[in-house]
C-alpha cells in the first residue's frame, strides 16, 4: 500500500509461444504529426515501438514519456527542439514501465516529471523492471546503459493540471488498466488524449498485465464519460479516433471476464480456453502484416491467462 492506493504489480507469467512486442530502439525514428496547434504526436516508424508526445504552450512545453533509454530520451528532446523553441519544463510519464521512463534521466533538473502516485510507488526495483522489459528487446543491449531510474517529482492521486501558458493540460488517473497507475495526458482545447498503454484505437487487443478486466472496463467507462476526446495517441501502435476504440475495449474486457469465469467454473484448463475464446470484434484489419496479427493473437492469449490467474486470486481472497 502506498498512501491509500494499492500498487498491483505486473504478472510475469506468459502463455506458451508468447510473442512479446518488439520495443527495441534500434532504427527508431519519430515522425511528428500535428493534431492541433502545438499538439504533436511523435509516432514511431515501426509498430509497436514507443510513441511520444509534445504539447506546446505560450511559455513552456511538455513531453509525454521519455523512451526506453537515456539515448532515446535525448533523441526525443532533439525532435522536440525541431518543433518548438519553447523550453521543455514538464515531462509526463503515462506508466512506470521502463520503455516509458528509463529516458527520464536524460532530462535536466529544470524539467519537472509528473505521474500518478501509484506509478511512482511502483518504481522501486530497477533490476526487476529491466528484467521484465528484456523480453521485448530482441537482443538489443540498450538496457545496459540504464543504471538509475529517475522517479516523478510531482505525483497526484486522481487529477492534476499543468499550465503551459495559454494552454492547460490535464493529467488523469482513472483506476486499473494495463497497470495500476496508468496516467492519461488530456489536452482539452485540442480534444486529444495521450493514453500510453491504457487504450489504443480499434483493431488491437488490450495488454492486461495486472488482470482485473472488470476494473479495467470501469476505468475505460470513466474515461469515456469524463474526457472530451476525439483523437487517441497511444503509447504503441497507430493513432486514431477515440471511438469505436474505447467502446470496443469495454466490450472485449467484459466478454473476456465472463467467458474466462464460465470456463474456470467448469474446470476448463486455461490452455483449452486459448483456442476456444474469440476476440469479440477486436481482430486487426485483414490487410495488417502477419506479424501484427501474431502479436494481437498473442496478447489475447495473455489476457486469457492473466484473467484466469486474477480469478484464482479473487477466489482465494473470498475463501
Amino acid at each position: 500500500m502506498y498512501g491509500h492506493i494499492p500498487v498491483v504489480h505486473e504478472m510475469s507469467e506468459r502463455p506458451p509461444e508468447f510473442v512479446a512486442p518488439n520495443l527495441s530502439p534500434a532504427g527508431l525514428r519519430l515522425a511528428p504529426q500535428e493534431l492541433g496547434e502545438g499538439v504533436y504526436a511523435l509516432m514511431a516508424n515501426e509498430v509497436p515501438k514507443d510513441n511520444n508526445g509534445l504539447i506546446v504552450g505560450e511559455k513552456a512545453a511538455l513531453v509525454v514519456d521519455s523512451g526506453i533509454s537515456p539515448d532515446v530520451g535525448r533523441y526525443i528532446q532533439e525532435v522536440a527542439a525541431g518543433l518548438t523553441g519553447k523550453p521543455i519544463q514538464f515531462l509526463a510519464n503515462t506508466t512506470y514501465h521502463g520503455d516509458h521512463t528509463f529516458g527520464n534521466t536524460a532530462f535536466g533538473d529544470e524539467v519537472t516529471v509528473f505521474s500518478s502516485r501509484v506509478n511512482k510507488a511502483a518504481m522501486t526495483d530497477l533490476t526487476a523492471e529491466k528484467r521484465m522489459r528484456a523480453e521485448s528487446m530482441y537482443g538489443d543491449d540498450s538496457l545496459d546503459q540504464v543504471h538509475t531510474w529517475r522517479k516523478p517529482d510531482v505525483v497526484f492521486d486522481r487529477f492534476c493540471e499543468i499550465d503551459l501558458g495559454g494552454r492547460i493540460v490535464h493529467l488523469w488517473h482513472l483506476g486499473p488498466g494495463n497497470g495500476s497507475g496508468d496516467t492519461l495526458v488530456h489536452v482539452p482545447d485540442a480534444k486529444v488524449t495521450f493514453t500510453g498503454n491504457f487504450v489504443l484505437p480499434a483493431g488491437v487487443t488490450p495488454m492486461m498485465l495486472i488482470g482485473d478486466p472488470l476494473g479495467y472496463a470501469r476505468s475505460l467507462r470513466t474515461m469515456r464519460t469524463l474526457l472530451d476526446t476525439d483523437t487517441i495517441v497511444p503509447g504503441h501502435g497507430f493513432l486514431g479516433p477515440a471511438e469505436p476504440g474505447i467502446t470496443a475495449w469495454i466490450s472485449y474486457l467484459e466478454h473476456l471476464a465472463a467467458a474466462v469465469h464460465r470456463g474456470r467454473e467448469a474446470n476448463v484448463p486455461v490452455e483449452v480456453l486459448y483456442d476456444e475464446l474469440p476476440m469479440w470484434g477486436i481482430e486487426p484489419p485483414a490487410a495488417a502484416p502477419e506479424r501484427f496479427h501474431a502479436l494481437v493473437r498473442s496478447l489475447h492469449r495473455l489476457n486469457i491467462l492473466l484473467t484466469y490467474r486474477w480469478l484464482d486470486g479473487v477466489r482465494t481472497t473470498a475463501a
